[in-house]
């Protein structure tokens, strides 16, 4: 009898953890469903070999404690994080290798939505097998939005927490250290080794400058489209930022020279006389600063109301 017991209960243990690894394995092959930036709705299972095309989709991937299989290369430019070793080059951002995707069994490729060399390749790599997703964050509401979708692929709600909704709070707390300040005039130029273009509010710095109540020069008018040093001089800005893109950094200064500095108008700007025409790193003002938001906005507020 105490055999037969004995065996009974072992039989409705089995029984019970099969029960449990069939209910975990369906979990784990449940798939999450979210609408991607350009409107494609994507159903996916855990991946677990990705893709990032984009240094700055992939820098917001590894914050949502994911793990990457393959990078393109502007991933190893100066950004705020490195590339974890053993990951993969896959080339150029806007050229990125499909073989090579295929090959190292790519499961789920995220790529940019403003890149139309990147939307040009959904059906490929679809046909290939492989999930894909299209991102926009330019600005630190698409950031939230990017990495509250990649913590719930993960299930690090814990990594949006603190990369997110506490970097959220330190941008507020930015914000209204400086509310009810004097309204500063602001120029934003942005050089590379081809030409120099002002920026508006809707650019990545514009949008930030915008947030701490200034008031941009480009915004509104023609400036943005054609770039003209008498109208610079008759708005006279009370800052001048400027970014260079770029691998060529030294001809994008030369070209920002040879298109304005030279000029001997460009001296009597209020803002080059008094020591307001300031240089901003690229790995926050032209890369996307992501979990570095706040330290963004910081440093413009430390720029602006210095004492």
């Amino acid at each position: 009898m105490k055999i037969f017991l004995s065996a009974v209960i072992l039989l409705c243990t089995a029984i019970l953890l099969c029960g449990c690894e069939k209910s975990a394995a369906s979990v784990s092959q449940a798939e999450y469903s979210f609408t991607d930036d350009l409107g494609y709705e994507v159903g996916l299972s855990t991946p677990q070999n990705v893709a990032v095309c984009s240094g700055s989709l992939a820098e917001i991937w590894l914050l949502a404690g994911g793990e990457l299989r393959a990078v393109t290369a502007d991933a190893y430019d100066d950004h705020l994080y490195e590339v974890p070793e053993g990951t993969v080059n896959i080339g150029k951002m806007k050229s990125p290798s499909v073989e090579q995707m295929i090959s190292l069994g790519v499961d789920f490729a995220v790529l940019s939505s403003e890149i139309a060399e990147h939307t040009s390749l959904r059906g490929t790599l679809e046909k290939a097998g492989i999930r894909t997703a299209f991102f926009c964050a330019d600005s630190f509401d698409e950031y939230l939005s990017v990495l509250k979708t990649f913590t719930d692929i993960t299930g690090r709600s814990d990594l949006y927490e603190k990369n997110g909704t506490e970097v959220r709070k330190q941008i507020n707390g930015v914000i209204d250290s400086v509310s009810g300040r004097e309204r500063k005039t602001v120029l934003c130029l942005r050089s590379s080794s081809m030409a120099v273009h002002a920026k508006d509010s809707t650019s990545l710095t514009g949008a930030m400058l915008k947030d701490l109540g200034c008031i941009n020069i480009a915004d509104g008018g023609s400036l943005a489209d054609n770039l003209s040093l008498e109208a610079i001089v008759k708005q006279d800005p009370d800052f001048i930022f400027v970014t260079f893109m770029g691998a060529d950094e030294e001809k994008a200064r030369q070209v920002l020279d040879d298109t304005l500095m030279k000029n001997p108008a460009w001296a009597e700007l209020s803002a080059v006389k008094n020591g307001r025409f300031v240089i901003l790193p690229k790995a926050l003002f032209h890369y996307k600063p992501n979990a570095k938001w706040g330290d963004a906005y910081q440093q413009l507020a430390d720029i602006l109301y210095a004492e």
